[in-house]
């Protein structure tokens, strides 16, 4: 078998091979070219996007570390107001224990028959301050209907009694005071102590909060 032979072409067109050679050599180094540029452009989009996920990461991070010391915040300014008034719940038992204490009770009763505005009422009370409320609850009626009587010209005659049922006395934690019901219970005047502090303390939360917290 007769062996190939390409030298004679090469020597036949040399300046087309040598076109030939030159061309697929540019195209080789336009594809290298190409190549290494989308290479270099999805490193630097894959970069881009590894410090994009890193910053929101950071501010995932950041925003949950203010949110809880925010909620750490809350709840020790909570634990300071539950703590305030709690004192202020002590203070009004010691002032259920003084001498005024009568005079009170009496007030808190015209207080809610006024509130309640029906002709007849029961009155609750602590196991303690029954005789107390049994002592001035006369007197107490006598002013009601002397103020109604004022106001309206009309002369009320309101049958008010002492709760009777042992089981339905106002507990401990109500610090004193009264509670007054109407028509069966469906009416209700809370006037014991701690009603009137939780009263008087969300009235005044604001000022409070301004007072203890002044930077907020």
């Amino acid at each position: 078998m007769r062996p190939l032979f390409c030298p004679p072409v090469i020597h036949s067109f040399p300046d087309q091979f040598a076109s030939f050679i030159s061309q697929t050599e540019h195209d080789f180094n336009l594809e290298k070219q190409t190549l290494v540029h989308e290479a270099k452009l999805r490193i630097q989009d894959e970069f881009t996007k590894k410090e994009k996920d890193n910053e929101v990461k950071e501010r995932i991070a950041r925003s949950a570390e203010i949110g809880e010391c925010r909620v750490k915040k809350m709840q020790i300014r909570d634990e300071l107001l539950n703590t305030l008034l709690k004192d202020a719940a002590a203070k009004c038992a010691v002032v259920a224990r003084g001498s005024n204490y009568p005079q009170l009770l009496q007030k808190l009763i015209v207080q809610g028959l006024i509130k309640i505005e029906e002709n007849s009422c029961v009155v609750y009370c602590r196991a303690e301050d029954k005789a107390t409320v049994e002592k001035v609850l006369p007197a107490a009626i006598t002013e009601y209907v002397e103020i109604i009587k004022r106001e309206s010209s009309v002369t009320l005659k309101p049958t008010v009694t002492l709760n009777t049922d042992e089981s339905k006395n106002l507990p401990e934690k109500s610090c004193g005071g009264v509670l007054l019901t109407a028509l069966n219970g469906k009416l209700v005047c809370d006037n014991t102590m701690t009603s009137r502090l939780e009263l008087v303390y969300e009235e005044l939360l604001p000022s409070i909060r301004a007072i203890l917290f002044p930077a907020e």
